[in-house]
C-alpha cells in the first residue's frame, strides 16, 4: 500500500553529499517543520530526469519560495556518489537537494517503489512528487507508467 494524503512520512535516512563528504540524513531532519517539495525520479542521469524532471524543479525554484516553500528535495535509489555527481552537472547548488535512497528503503517505505529489472535497473523509486509539510503528505502525484505529467514542477506549482 503506498503513502497518501494526509500521511506521515515513515522514518527513514537518506544520505546527502556535502563538503565534508557523505553524511545521513533522517526524515526527521529534511522534513521537520518545514515545507517540502519532494520529488522522485527512477534513476539520476536518466533521459527525462536530466532533460525536464531536476531542470524543471531549478528553473522553477524562485517560485516554489514564493509560495512559502522552504526547500527543494530530489530522491532517487541511486547511491550518494551518483547523486552528488547528478546535481553538480545539472547546476543544482543550493537550489535542490539531492538524497540519494541508496538501497530503495524511502521508496519501499511509502510503497512507491518500481521494478526496473527489465531495463537492468533493479529496484526503483516511480516517478512522483509530493508536498510534504511537517512531515505530512499535502499533495502527492504519482506518475503512470513512463509518463511525465503530474510530478513535474509547473503541475506542483499549481497545487500550491
Amino acid at each position: 500500500m503506498s503513502i497518501k494524503v494526509g500521511d506521515k512520512l515513515p522514518e527513514a535516512t537518506f544520505m546527502e553529499m556535502t563538503s565534508d563528504g557523505p553524511q545521513p540524513r533522517t526524515t526527521a531532519d529534511i522534513f521537520g517543520g518545514k515545507t517540502i517539495a519532494l520529488f522522485a525520479v527512477p534513476g539520476a542521469f536518466t533521459p527525462t530526469c536530466s532533460a525536464r524532471h531536476l531542470p524543471g524543479f531549478i528553473d522553477k525554484a524562485d517560485e516554489f519560495k514564493g509560495k512559502g516553500v522552504d526547500e527543494i528535495v530530489c530522491t532517487s535509489v541511486n547511491d550518494v556518489f551518483v547523486m552528488g555527481a547528478w546535481g553538480k552537472s545539472a547546476d543544482a547548488g543550493e537550489t535542490v537537494r539531492m538524497l540519494a535512497d541508496g538501497n530503495g528503503a524511502f521508496a519501499s517505505a511509502v510503497g512507491l517503489e518500481l521494478d526496473g529489472s527489465g531495463f537492468g535497473m533493479g529496484k526503483r523509486s516511480q516517478r512522483y512528487s509530493m508536498l510534504v509539510k511537517d512531515g505530512v503528505v499535502e499533495e502527492l502525484n504519482v506518475e503512470q507508467g513512463p509518463e511525465f505529467k503530474v510530478s513535474s514542477a509547473d503541475y506542483l506549482l499549481g497545487q500550491l
